[in-house]
């Protein structure tokens, strides 16, 4: 079964609205909705005492109408009652401000009154419905991230840093906290990183990013142990959020989720929308080892900070089956009624202010049966022979204070990399470099991308070098394999993780000032930053024509046993990058899914199926690798098809 539904708040209406919400979903085809994300206080109205009976009626409904439910705990959102009665469990912000109840997310993951209001409302939900015959999975909390840095907070970050370091002097080595005279003599000494008079210790807010993770994944596992005893055969998952607010590792979680589910909002309109979506589904699937489920997405708006955009005609529909493309189980929405009230009532849903008669339910009925269509069929797995890293502590690192520049962007590097090669028609997977497994993932490709990977473990270090060494081509960028995982300088020379593979020194940074450029050789033009490149091997490609840095290397190629390196030390727009990375990847030996699509016309292949979107305003010609099958009406597709534009077409080849 393909999922396909959303989010469903029926506690925020009156309940002769409940039968007619089946009857829209049955007419949509919605095969599942999520249920109780929000509704502790309507659940526990007051401290132990529950009322499921409205929720009995709304699961009973769901499951009559052919509708199932992924029932979630609502711990994302304590009730009043908890927040009055604990204000310690309230979250405190870095400047020592405890945050008031009013919104959402108003709790301290360390706190114990919260972790045990949070397994005693799991123990419930449990209990009565792990058996119910509408419950396909259990939905823990919501987009886990609150942060907190209160005293209950301080002593767990306390206990988890002794289980990390062992030892104090190891801890002070690891911090460097010889420098600023921050040296410590007693657990009892170290705290969050809270507002200070200057720059705090980057290390110090590395580690507590790494422990808020691992401290929220202890919430999470806390209730999906409960659950998974009531009913051990009910897949358990939540849904990941990305943001650089998130102090959430998904790819250390992702193994302890029986289905990663991912929630993507794109947050550029028109093109942009497309190349985000396939990032974020790209990204997921790495996340979740090939297969993984897009629990949230917004279906007719797009978010661009400041304004909401409508989507195009079509494009909702486009959207869902990109994902799809890439990986997910389904496609499923924030939200499914568009609320009358409240923080959020102008958020997108399948069922607007409007009313069902509107666009966006009319594609959402179209958008069901296509779904319908593609689900009652085998959907092979996607293979790619490029990989980008991923590597959430890097990011955390590149977020501090005190770097050469203030125009570093650790996930615009990493999303512009993969938007070339969406451009270019080249599927791409995503690889991380905190897994141990990492040198047996690296084997599946012939292309590895490193952009802005700042942190770098000396067995991540060795993985990259074996993979090149045994005829694969590695791409790196500048601020890559700069530090330790503590975040400690390799000295010797810039990059030093990758100076042997590369054939390379970096001996001076010179970031370049915002709105400036520097000249390179081959007519393009350095952004954002540059260096003093030393070759140690390495053939110069690319040499700086500009500034004091004239006649310096600035795009170097290295072969390092049946492999091939390069290194790029100068920012590029997009265009620079993706010819540089299309000459890697045909001397990879590296093709686009289909070779020659017009512009905006994309084209992502599951085993023997081949989605293509047109995301254009003119009809692309487009040319198959020979006959198919329409998947979602049955009919011949000859190999030379022309999709019209906003179209889409799913082909089973053979």
């Amino acid at each position: 079964m393909i999922f396909f539904g959303g989010d469903y708040n029926p506690e925020q209406w009156p309940e002769e609205v409940w039968d007619e919400d089946v009857t829209l979903m049955r007419r949509a085809g919605v095969t599942i909705a999520t249920v109780g994300v929000f509704s502790w206080s309507n659940l526990e109205p007051e401290p132990g005492r529950f009322e499921f009976g409205w929720l009995d009626r709304v699961l009973d409904r769901l499951h009559d109408g052919g509708v199932k439910v992924a029932l979630a705990t609502p711990t994302a959102s304590p009730p009043p009652w908890f927040t009055l009665a604990h204000p310690e469990a309230m979250p405190v912000t870095a400047d020592g401000v405890r945050l008031s109840h009013g919104s959402r997310d108003t709790y301290c993951v360390s706190a114990p009154a919260y972790r045990a209001a949070a397994r005693s409302i799991t123990t419930e939900l449990a209990a009565r419905y792990a058996h119910h015959p509408a419950l396909a999975m259990w939905h823990v909390h919501n987009e886990y991230g609150t942060d907190c840095r209160c005293d209950a907070t301080a002593a767990a970050f306390r206990t988890w840093l002794q289980k990390r370091h062992g030892e104090l002097d190891t801890l002070n080595e690891a911090w460097t906290t010889a420098f600023w005279s921050q040296r410590y003599s007693d657990w009892a000494q170290i705290l969050p990183p809270r507002a200070t008079q200057y720059l705090p210790n980057p290390a110090h807010v590395l580690d507590f990013r790494r422990f808020l993770s691992d401290e929220l994944l202890g919430g999470y596992v806390e209730q999906r142990d409960l659950l998974r005893a009531a009913n051990p055969d009910v897949p358990i998952t939540t849904n990941f959020v990305q943001g650089g607010w998130v102090s959430v590792d998904h790819a250390r979680w992702a193994g302890e989720l029986d289905l990663v589910a991912v929630d993507h909002y794109p947050a550029e309109a028109g093109y942009g929308t497309e190349e985000e979506t396939a990032f974020g589904g790209d990204l997921a699937r790495g996340w979740g080892g090939g297969s993984w489920l897009l629990m949230e997405t917004a279906p007719n708006l797009v978010y661009t900070p400041g304004r909401m955009h409508a989507k195009e005609p079509g494009q909702l529909t486009r959207n869902s089956l990109s994902y799809l493309a890439r990986g997910s189980r389904g496609a499923m929405y924030f939200q499914w009624r568009q609320p009358r009230g409240g923080a959020e009532m102008f958020h997108s849903a399948i069922v607007p202010h409007a009313g069902p008669d509107s666009p966006v339910f009319r594609e959402a009925i179209g958008l069901g049966r296509t779904l319908k269509a593609l689900g009652r069929q085998e959907i092979g797995a996607n293979e790619a022979q490029v990989a980008i890293a991923w590597d959430a502590p890097s990011w955390w690192a590149l977020q501090g204070g005190g770097l050469p520049s203030a125009d570093i962007d650790y996930a615009g590097a990493v999303r512009q990399a993969h938007r070339a090669f969406y451009h270019s028609g080249i599927a791409t997977d995503f690889v991380f470099p905190g897994r141990d497994d990492l040198a047996e993932r690296l084997r599946a490709y012939k292309m590895i991308v490193l952009p802005h990977l700042y942190l770098v473990s000396d067995e991540a270090a060795a993985a990259l070098r074996e993979f090149v060494a045994g005829g694969g081509h590695l791409v790196v960028d500048h601020l890559s394999g700069i530090a330790d995982p503590a975040g400690r300088i390799r000295l010797g020379g810039y990059p030093g993780a990758f100076r042997d593979v590369l054939g390379i020194r970096v001996v001076e940074w010179r970031p370049l000032a915002p709105a400036t450029s520097i000249a390179l050789d081959n007519g393009d033009r350095g952004l954002r930053w540059s260096e003093r490149v030393e070759t140690a091997g390495a053939e110069t490609l690319v040499r700086y024509a500009g500034d004091v840095l004239a006649g310096a290397p600035a795009i170097t190629h290295h072969r390092f046993g049946a492999g091939a390196a390069w290194y790029i030390s100068p920012g590029l727009d997009d265009a620079a990058l993706r010819r540089l990375l299309d000459q890697v990847a045909a001397e990879a030996g590296v093709m686009p899914v289909l070779p020659g699509l017009p512009p905006k016309v994309e084209a992502v292949r599951r085993d023997d199926l081949i989605f293509v979107f047109n995301h254009g305003e003119t009809p692309g010609q487009v040319q198959l690798p020979g006959p198919g099958q329409d998947a979602v009406t049955g009919r011949p597709v000859p190999t030379s098809v022309t999709v019209p534009p906003g179209g889409f077409l799913a082909v089973r080849l053979g």
